[in-house]
């Protein structure tokens, strides 16, 4: 499976400004608090330099190698959208690629906030009837089934919360309360 959420971490942060491997991925794990991986980091920032979605321009330093700083162009702001917008089914279960996409629902219209979190909603009921029939065949006084209730309470947990980011997410504005 492809994780979408390192390319989104990625173009939203040079979106904010231009910015150097090393700063690009201080600002992601910062940001995210994620670990990005160097062979995370730069095969995407080359598929993306490929893509025309941001450009690199050398930038010499005194008596340091030549490093690249990367820029987003309107491809790359273009491609950043579609990938905020959708929440691929396969996806949608993930915490880090809905999160992700949530960080940026101020890039979103109304109508593509409701849809992600129509996406994650459906993936979290999914698991939820999931968690609910593998109950039924555990010990009731086992650990598994501990484990089981716990998985259930937090599917119901974030149901509810996705219900409150609706009503902000209907919103014209759609920002902080």
């Amino acid at each position: 499976m492809t994780y979408v959420w390192v390319e989104i971490a990625l173009l939203s942060n040079l979106a904010g400004r231009p910015a150097h491997g090393y700063e690009l991925r201080h600002r992601v794990e910062q940001g995210l608090g994620i670990s990005l991986s160097n062979n995370s980091l730069y095969p995407t920032l080359r598929r993306f330099t490929e893509a025309g979605a941001v450009t690199r321009t050398p930038q010499a330093q005194q008596g340091r190698p030549t490093r690249h700083v990367y820029e987003i162009t309107e491809v790359g702001v273009e491609m950043l959208h579609d990938m905020l917008a959708e929440l691929p089914s396969e996806l949608a279960a993930d915490q880090t690629e809905f999160s992700v996409r949530l960080a940026q629902f101020d890039r979103l219209t109304i109508a593509e906030r409701l849809a992600v979190l129509d996406a994650r909603t459906r993936a979290l009921l999914d698991k939820s009837a999931r968690l609910d029939e593998m109950a039924g065949t555990v010990d009731a006084d086992g650990w598994a089934r501990l484990v089981l209730d716990e998985g259930l309470r937090r599917s119901h947990a974030e149901l509810r919360w996705l219900e409150t980011l609706r009503v902000r997410a209907a919103s014209p504005l759609g920002g902080p309360s």
